[in-house]
């Protein structure tokens, strides 16, 4: 049996050999970047690479990239950061994505005014209700926060034309590109006309986890959530090295070359073909509006949960959705926000490629999904004929 196979890359991604090595060599720089000696100006030369790194990266200036704890911090700092900075004038209006992440939702619902914007069955936002939505905002500035492209159901956000619309009612626009950027590379300069803030978290890029990036624009003015003298007072706290160091050396030998809807598509086809019964969520996968190693699916007849638990005997590794639902057994506010009815919703997997799966591997996991498709639904059918006989027996 094959042991490992992972297909869960857009909740953690693995580190490389190099990686490693690359952590292994700035543990010994413990110094705070803070302090003037040489330890800490060792420290802080990584943190400032790191920072040229990134920004090389992006296409952006490294005076406006701030590093955060996470990509849920980079969310948080991005929405309440700014909304925060008037708060008796109360002069935003937050409109926010229903498929983004759960920390960007939260942020936004935590905002005196707040709205969620309508998605149509696939996810992508309605840029005509947006239009309309931001037309009758006139008393306050809106604040528009959205995901690029969904982690969870893959589906891919137009940017440019979001932007374009936030713009014309001058709005702000605020876009988490977590799931968007390990597929495609971002150029800040194409989106100078589109995005004011842009955020992300390292470990779906190969970094450490604890790493998340803040990007914005030089004149928006952020109130820090968490006090101190670092990172121009936006983000107190002593920076952690050694996740800015992961992060700087990810990008910097990220290969999007490898980046494929090869095996995903693979897979998408055996199961439409063998496996009945069973749909695929989010945007097609012949289109350009879904993440090409993204494969949403549900199962009738069988719970996420099960089949999850089953696959992982066999050696293959996934996700029920988002990973951050996965400690509870509330609906998928994403899948709840398409239409989904809720027990479709809790018969969904995700299964996200690195596009370097072999034939070998993808063989492997078309025949187990349908093993354990097969031997689910069979045993949930012995289980109702069960209960049926002991109704009738009673």
């Amino acid at each position: 049996m094959i042991n490992n196979i992972y297909l869960d890359h857009a909740a953690a991604t693995p580190l490389s050999e190099t990686m490693k090595q690359h952590l292994i060599s700035v543990l010994d720089l413990f110094g705070n970047p803070s302090s003037l000696h040489s330890a800490g100006r060792s420290a802080a030369q990584i943190i400032a690479k790191s920072g040229q790194s990134i920004a090389d990266f992006l296409h952006a200036r490294p005076e406006d990239i701030y590093f955060t704890p996470s990509g849920s911090a980079s969310n948080t700092l991005a929405v309440r950061g700014l909304t925060s900075e008037n708060p008796q004038e109360n002069r935003y209006e937050v409109f926010y994505s229903p498929t983004a992440h759960k920390s960007m939702i939260k942020a936004c619902e935590s905002c005196l005014y707040h709205k969620a914007l309508q998605v149509n069955a696939i996810g992508e936002i309605d840029p005509a209700c947006l239009e309309n939505m931001l037309t009758e905002c006139s008393a306050r500035k809106p604040l528009v926060c959205i995901e690029a492209a969904s982690s969870e159901i893959g589906t891919v956000q137009n940017v440019a034309d979001i932007g374009a619309i936030v713009h014309r009612h001058h709005g702000i626009l605020a876009v988490d590109v977590t799931g968007y950027l390990p597929s495609y590379r971002i150029d800040l300069e194409k989106w100078k006309d589109s995005v004011d803030l842009l955020t992300f978290s390292g470990h779906k890029l190969r970094a450490l986890k604890g790493i998340g990036v803040l990007w914005k624009r030089k004149e928006l003015r952020l109130k820090p959530l968490i006090y101190g003298s670092q990172q121009n007072g936006i983000l107190g706290g002593t920076e952690n090295v050694v996740g800015i160091a992961s992060l700087g050396k990810a990008v910097e030998e990220y290969d999007y070359s490898s980046i494929s809807s090869a095996g995903r598509n693979y897979v998408y086809h055996y199961i439409s073909k063998h496996i009945p019964d069973s749909f695929l969520v989010g945007a097609p996968v012949a289109g350009e509006n879904r993440l090409p190693c993204n494969l949403c699916m549900c199962f009738r007849g069988v719970e996420g949960e099960s089949l999850m638990s089953l696959l992982d005997v066999n050696g293959i590794r996934v996700s029920t959705g988002s990973a951050c639902n996965n400690v509870d057994l509330e609906p998928s506010h994403a899948l709840s926000s398409i239409g989904m009815k809720e027990p479709d919703i809790h018969s969904c997997i995700r299964m996200s490629f690195c596009g370097r799966e072999t034939p070998v591997e993808l063989n492997y996991i078309c025949e187990k999904l349908r093993y354990c498709v097969d031997t689910l639904r069979k045993l949930n059918a012995g289980q109702k004929s069960s209960r049926k006989e002991e109704t009738f027996s009673s």
